[in-house]
């Protein structure tokens, strides 16, 4: 016996793609924004492109240093490296070394970023020294 049922309505689907997380897989978007945040206080400015498509697997940072080079990094599972020498720029050419951690990255590039590091550090651990007394 076969029953032949159309539904009313269409069933439509509320899934959203980018609103998961598979295992262990990041979405390198939020991650670029993290990453962001967690430095933006020691570069001049530093920004998640717009313009150049990220996806759940890469996502573009654009940073300016304290020097005032600009940089479009990509950052990946295999770490961040500098893919462009201007702001939203990709060459292909470039095969420029991946590090696995921004600090790492900028420390290489910027030494004003280095210093502004280390400040805010020594600062830091000048407060706990004064709050534990």
């Amino acid at each position: 016996m076969e029953i032949d049922c159309q539904p009313e309505e269409p069933i439509v689907s509320s899934f959203d793609d980018d609103s998961v997380e598979l295992g262990d897989v990041k979405d390198m978007r939020l991650e670029a924004e993290a990453v962001v945040n967690d430095v933006l206080f020691a570069v001049t400015e530093m920004h998640v492109s717009q313009s150049l498509t990220s996806a759940s697997d890469v996502a573009f940072i654009n940073v300016e240093t304290r020097e005032g080079n600009r940089y479009c990094l990509e950052l990946t599972e295999a770490g961040l490296r500098v893919v462009g020498y201007a702001f939203n720029q990709v060459d292909e050419d470039l095969n420029n070394q991946y590090h696995e951690t921004v600090y790492s990255l900028l420390d290489t590039l910027s030494p004003g970023y280095r210093e502004a590091f280390g400040n805010a550090l020594l600062q830091r651990l000048e407060r706990l020294k004064q709050n534990g007394r």
